[in-house]
Parts: structure tokens; C-alpha cells; sequence
């Protein structure tokens, strides 16, 4: 590359840097503030007050105040469904969304910290659990993600969801199990990734024999989460 070419990139990447820090900063003073003080009680005008930017630069970055509470959710997402349609398609569909998912947590704890504390992310969580607007929200996000997940464990399958019910019921189960282990992680108090992987492994392990086997059965019972 020419030196013109070098100076010509470098003030892109300097940039493109200082666009990531401005929003990193937005979004942790922004899920600060709302699990500190509410989050109908936040304003956008006290989250641009504690970063020191304009509305505008808030607007630059996110729609609203919403996008931010589920930045990281929209993170976590993403590194799923790009692992998801990475698996091998020898996997069997439960297979493939198991990997997929254990394979994120292996490596999405470095990604949260690179913008917010897991501790932080854990709080925001909590929040939205309580708070009915974005609990709202969580479930008509929840199902948008199932119906995703459903047209690309089709794909891999080669299947027509309009007239094989199996990868709708399949994705429904598996995001059942993760809604579970979400919650139960939520109301523990170890918030590290490293809990939430094992406790997402343990419940999804005892799906399949939950719904095939016997439940007259003994089986081994899942860790309960620690109690505040």
C-alpha cells in the first residue's frame, strides 16, 4: 500500500474507533441508569448527560432507548445464529442448536466485556424480567428469534415448514429450555458466562429424555441456581 493509501485509511480506522467508543460509553451509561433508577424513569436527555454528547449522537447510535436495553441480547443472538449455520449438516437438528449455543457462551463472555460488565449485563437482565414494557418486548423478540431459527434448521434439513411441523417444534423446545435457563440464571448470584454455559448444558442434556423417556424413572436432578 502507497503511503497516500495509509494516510487515506487511517483517519477511517481512528474514526470508525472513536464511532465504537462513543456507543460503547452510551450504551453502558444508558443500562446503568436504567437499572439504577428505573427505566421509565431514565431520559434519553440524562444518558447524552453522562457520556457528554448530543441527542443526536444518541440517535446516530440507536433508535431509542429500547435498542439499547437489548444491545447485548442482539449480540448474543448474532453469535448463535452464525455458529448455528456454521454446524456440520451431518448434525442432527437438536445437535446442531446445542453446539451452536454452548459454542456462544465459549466465546461471547470476552464480546460483553469489550462493551459492558457481565455483572451489568446480568442487572439489565433482571430489569427486564421486572419491568412490563420490556418483558413485552423480550417475548415478541423471543419469537421473532424462534421463527429464525426455525427457517434455517429447515433450510439445513431441506424441509418445507408449511407442511413438516418438526423443525417448528424442535426450535420450540430448544428455545423453551434456553427461556428456562436465562431465568434460573438471572435469579442466581453467580453471573459469570462460565455458570450460565453449564446450567444451558445440564438443562438441555435433559431434554430429550424428558420428553422421550420415562419419567418413572429416576434421573439425576439439575443444580438449583444459588439463592440471593
Amino acid at each position: 500500500m502507497t503511503d497516500v493509501g495509509r494516510a487515506a485509511e487511517q483517519p477511517t480506522g481512528l474514526r470508525e474507533r472513536k464511532k465504537r467508543r462513543t456507543r460503547d460509553a452510551l450504551l453502558h451509561a444508558a443500562l446503568d441508569l436504567f437499572t439504577t433508577q428505573g427505566y421509565d424513569a431514565t431520559t434519553v436527555d440524562e444518558i447524552v448527560d453522562a457520556v457528554e454528547v448530543s441527542q443526536r449522537t444518541f440517535f446516530r447510535h440507536f433508535a431509542g432507548k429500547e435498542e439499547t436495553v437489548f444491545a447485548i441480547q442482539d449480540l448474543m443472538e448474532s453469535h448463535f445464529l452464525s455458529e448455528l449455520r456454521r454446524r456440520p449438516a451431518a448434525e442432527a437438528p437438536f445437535e446442531a442448536m446445542r453446539s451452536a449455543a454452548l459454542r456462544t457462551w465459549n466465546s461471547i463472555g470476552e464480546a460483553i466485556e469489550e462493551t459492558v460488565t457481565v455483572e451489568l449485563h446480568m442487572r439489565t437482565y433482571r430489569m427486564i424480567e421486572s419491568t412490563p414494557c420490556l418483558l413485552a418486548a423480550h417475548l415478541r423478540r423471543s419469537l421473532d428469534l424462534e421463527t429464525e431459527i426455525t427457517e434455517v434448521i429447515a433450510r439445513r434439513e431441506s424441509l418445507d415448514i408449511r407442511t413438516d411441523p418438526r423443525p417448528r417444534v424442535a426450535v420450540a423446545a430448544f428455545c423453551g429450555v434456553m427461556r428456562v435457563t436465562g431465568q434460573l440464571w438471572g435469579q442466581g448470584q453467580d453471573t459469570s458466562v462460565e455458570s450460565l454455559r453449564a446450567l444451558t448444558e445440564n438443562y438441555l442434556d435433559q431434554l430429550v429424555p424428558a420428553l422421550a423417556g420415562n419419567w418413572h424413572t429416576p434421573v439425576e436432578p439439575a443444580p438449583a441456581p444459588s439463592a440471593e
